[in-house]
C-alpha cells in the first residue's frame, strides 16, 4: 500500500500548532516557577477556581483529568504536590467512595489570584501578538 506522499499543509499547521503550545508552556512555566508553580499547577488552580468560585466548593478529581491533559496518575501526583504545599485539600466521596474530591485553600485562592494576571499576559503575548 503506498503511502500518501502529498503534503496538504496539515503537517506543517500541525508542527506549528506544537511549537507555539511548546514555546507558550515554557514562557508560563518561566515567569510563574518564581512562585513555586509550574504551568499545569496553574491549570489546576484556574480551573478549581473557575469551577468552585466559593470557598469550600469542591470539584471531583475525575472532572478534571480531560482538561489539564495529564494522565490520571500523573494528575493525583501533581495534586498531591499541591496538597502538600497548603493550596488545595482532598477528600473522600462519600457516595462513591472511589471518588475524591478536591477543592482550593485560602492560601491556593491566594495564590491563584497572585499569579493570574502573569499567566494572562503570557497568553496575550504568545497568542494575541
Amino acid at each position: 500500500m503506498a503511502v500518501n506522499t502529498v503534503s496538504t499543509g496539515l503537517e506543517e499547521r500541525w508542527r506549528d500548532i506544537l511549537a507555539v503550545h511548546a514555546r507558550t508552556m515554557c514562557e508560563i512555566d518561566r515567569v510563574l516557577h518564581p512562585h513555586g508553580l509550574g504551568a499545569s499547577d496553574f491549570e489546576v488552580l484556574d480551573i478549581l477556581a473557575t469551577e468552585s468560585p466559593r470557598e469550600g466548593d469542591q470539584c471531583r478529581v475525575q472532572n478534571l483529568v480531560g482538561r489539564v491533559h495529564l494522565s490520571q496518575s500523573a494528575l493525583s501526583r501533581l495534586i498531591g504536590r499541591l496538597e502538600k504545599d497548603g493550596l488545595v485539600e482532598r477528600s473522600m466521596c462519600v457516595e462513591d467512595r472511589r471518588g475524591v474530591w478536591v477543592s482550593l485553600t485560602r492560601k491556593g485562592r491566594d495564590l491563584h489570584s497572585e499569579v493570574l494576571p502573569l499567566q494572562r499576559g503570557v497568553l496575550a503575548k504568545m497568542l494575541d501578538g
